[in-house]
């Protein structure tokens, strides 16, 4: 089964609604959350490679896995490589999670279509270009109200923040989070590999075990509390797993 994700204007509502919000935020959460999806490790890792904090995520998982699971489900090699190592990285630091490829491969689908999104494109490096930004988040409708925290160093907006990079992070939480998943000596959340181990971590950390409904639940709704986008997510994961 091939895994396709919505048309464009439902990754518009998905930007509106300003993923990866403050987990500090007081929410009443919706009802009629999904039930966590399966969560899958790639099957190999690469040849030779050892799972560490000194191999960038995209050396992590094997060549021939890559290739076969990107014909299926139609993700870039290049995502699905930093979604895969994510998901190895966090397998080796944060065991009790047990975060999948899989489920950071369908939040990656619903925010900005695997960094594709309005034409972008995911380079050799990592870096996603031209940058994807989101609406500014004015208190409009659908959107949260946050006004500028960064200068407009990562959103180039010096009014109001935005949500940023291929994984869709506002600036403070980027800030508190911010991971270097490709060994640059920088975090870019425009580098896929920082941006989906920044997601990766911050999955874990909202959610503990993320292989329960409660740890899945709790995860999704920090990274956005709406119940459609976490059926949107699972639905997707599942796809992905079973492709």
């Amino acid at each position: 089964m091939t895994a396709r994700v919505p048309l464009a204007a439902a990754f518009a509502a998905a930007l509106l609604l300003a993923g990866c919000s403050p987990s500090e935020g007081a929410w009443l959460l919706e009802r009629d959350y999904p039930p966590a999806p399966h969560q899958q490790l790639p099957e190999a890792a690469a040849e030779g490679a050892t799972v560490t904090d000194s191999v960038p995520l995209a050396d992590l998982a094997g060549q021939a896995w890559l290739q076969e699971v990107s014909e299926r489900t139609e993700i870039p090699v290049r995502a699905l490589a930093a979604y895969a190592g994510a998901s190895l990285r966090v397998a080796e630091t944060q065991p009790e999670c047990g975060l999948g490829w899989n489920t950071l491969a369908g939040i990656g689908a619903v925010e900005t279509v695997h960094g594709s999104y309005l034409g972008a494109r995911t380079e050799a490096d990592g870096l996603v270009s031209p940058p994807i930004i989101g609406v500014p988040l004015d208190g409009s409708e659908g959107v949260m109200e946050i006004l500028d925290t960064d200068d407009g160093e990562l959103d180039d907006d010096t009014v109001w923040d935005r949500a940023v990079g291929p994984m869709q992070f506002i600036p403070t939480t980027w800030a508190r989070y911010a991971q270097d998943g490709d060994l640059d000596g920088r975090a870019d959340p425009h580098q896929i590999d920082d941006a989906v181990l920044t997601a990766a971590l911050y999955l874990c950390r909202s959610g503990g075990d993320v292989t329960t409904d409660d740890g899945w639940t709790a995860a999704l709704a920090t990274y956005n509390r709406s119940a459609p986008y976490a059926h949107r997510v699972a639905e997707l994961a599942e796809s992905y797993r079973d492709s």
